[in-house]
Parts: structure tokens; sequence; C-alpha cells
């Protein structure tokens, strides 16, 4: 009967000391945080870490914030980092950056690094955004490298568009801003008139940043995009030019090739009508509608021109 007793002495035991963590009780005490035991093995209950949520009360309570275990215990239960939350609010409050808990859990809760956004909004932090390419009117081709100084905005981390908007509309804009240059000469002798025109466009509304600057780090020349093109148009011109000539002799050769159907057309029609003379006589001799008389004047009519005509085709001597 004792050793029942012992042993269930040894298992309450076991149990008190897993549902009220002593340990953590007296830390808080110690510290002048005060911690019901009730409150502890709520904790258990729930699947919180009592010493997560107290250490990070003690933490806070120490840094001059007034946190309660209600806060911390819902924002773990929201699947929130706690210690960013904490650590978050002591650098803010260092700061003089006004946050609230409620501001900094739905900043973590979002998906941000909380305790780095308000990092950045006491060093801001400097991107090197990626080169930008653009043409100016001349023709020629630039090549920008930028750096750019944001300064993150706790008020509008929850909803406010991230670095690679802005950056994106930097990028924008620097294209825009060379493109409307006459020449590439200018820019290239005032890089600050793109970093001037660029901030006037107020390219960090609706994001969690405020764009500070944006220095010119590098430009380079690239290619004469302008000479490229118009030499690519007049190879495109001169196929084009080459394709209506090649149409138009087509077309002539076809044309000719009609024309010669049509003369031999005419030549075989003439001979078939010429063979039809010497029966067209005959018929008229047999039904005596000439005579034969009128047939050798006729031949003779024929004779006579032949032999003008052969006169005509003989070359005059000079020498004669």
């Amino acid at each position: 009967m004792e050793v029942v007793l012992i042993g269930v002495a040894i298992i309450a035991f076991i149990v008190f000391i897993y549902f009220v963590p002593v340990g953590v009780y007296i830390n808080a005490l110690s510290s002048g945080v005060y911690v019901g035991i009730g409150q502890l093995i709520g904790m258990r209950l729930r699947q919180v870490p009592p010493s997560l949520i107290v250490n990070n009360l003690i933490k806070a309570t120490k840094a001059g914030l007034k946190l309660s275990l209600a806060e911390l215990e819902t924002h773990y239960l929201a699947k929130g980092n706690v210690n960013a939350v904490v650590n978050a609010l002591i650098s803010a409050d260092k700061a003089n950056i006004n946050l609230t808990f409620k501001l900094a859990a739905a900043i973590d809760l979002a998906g941000r690094d909380v305790y780095t956004a308000v990092h950045d909004s006491v060093n801001p932090k400097v991107v090197d955004s990626p080169p930008v390419t653009a043409v100016a009117k001349d023709g020629i081709q630039l090549v920008v490298n930028s750096r750019v100084t944001l300064k993150a905005d706790i008020h509008r981390l929850v909803g406010g568009a991230g670095v690679e908007t802005i950056l994106a509309r930097i990028g924008e804009a620097i294209v825009s801003t060379i493109g409307s240059s006459e020449s590439h000469k200018s820019v290239l002798e005032n890089p600050d008139s793109i970093s001037k025109q660029v901030l006037s466009r107020g390219l960090d509304s609706n994001t969690a940043y405020t764009l500070l600057s944006i220095d010119i780090a590098d430009i380079d020349v690239g290619e004469n995009i302008g000479a490229k093109l118009s030499a690519d148009q007049a190879e495109a011109d001169l196929q084009v030019a080459r394709a209506k000539a090649e149409e138009r002799r087509a077309m002539a050769v076809a044309l000719e090739q009609e024309y010669i159907a049509k003369i031999q057309e005419m030549k075989a029609k003439l001979i078939e009508a010429e063979a039809q003379i010497p029966l067209a006589i005959a018929d008229a001799l047999r039904a005596g509608n000439i005579g034969y008389f009128d047939y050798l004047k006729m031949k003779n009519i024929q004779a006579d021109t032949k032999m003008r005509e052969s006169l005509i085709d003989i070359p005059s001597n000079e020498n004669t």
C-alpha cells in the first residue's frame, strides 16, 4: 500500500512540475512581473510555451513597455513570432518611433520581418538597382547603374508594395527620362538630371518605403541603336525593291511570251490563209469568175512585186 502511495505521489509531482513551471514562475517574480499559477497551467493546456511568453514579457517590462500575457499568448497562437515583435517594439521605443503592439503584430502576421523594418526605419538601406538600358533620341544606347536609398515606413508596411516595385518604377522612369533627351551627351554631362526627374515622380507612393535619394553610380555607352535600325530599314527596303523588280521582270517575261505566242498564232493563220489562195483561184477559174488572162495578169503583178521587194533589199554600192 505504501508503495502505491509513493508511486501516486511521484506521478502527481511529475504532473505538477510539467503543468506548473516553477522555474519560470520564480524567474517572473524575481523580475517584478506577476504571473499567476493558473495562467501558467492554462498556457500548458493551450500548448503555449510558458518560458517563451514569460521571458518576452520580462524583457518588455524591463525595457519600459506595457504588454500583457494575453497579447503575447494570442500572437503566439496566431502563428506569430513573439521574439521578433517584442524586439521590434523595444528597438522602436529606443528610436522614438511610434510603434504599437497591434501594428507590430499585424506586420509580423503579414509575413514581413518587423524587426528588420524598424532597423530600416532607423538606418535607411541602400539598394543597387539592376542595370537599366535606355536609348536617347539620337539613337545612342545608355546603360545606367543606380543606387537607391530607402527608409522603411512602419505605418505603410501592411498593404504597401515592396522594394521590387520601387526598383521597377525607377527603371521605368530612367528609361522615360533618357528617351526624352535629345542627345546622349546631355545625359552624360548631367547625370544628376536623371535623379532629379525620377525623384520628382513620387515613385514611393503606396509602398512600404520612403524614397530618400537616387544616385547614378555609372553610365556606360552602348550600341548606336539608331544607326542599326536605319541599316536594318535600308536592308529591308532593298529587299522590297528587289522583290518588286523581280516581279516586274517576271511580268515583262510573261508579256513577251504572250506577245510571241500571238505572233506565232498570227503567222499560222497567215500561212493558212495563203494556202487557201491557190484553191480559191482554182475554184474561180472553174466557175468562170476569172479568165485565164486575168490569172496571168495577177501572176505578172506578183512577179513585179517580188522584183521590187528584192531590189529594195539589195545593199547600195558606195563605190559605184
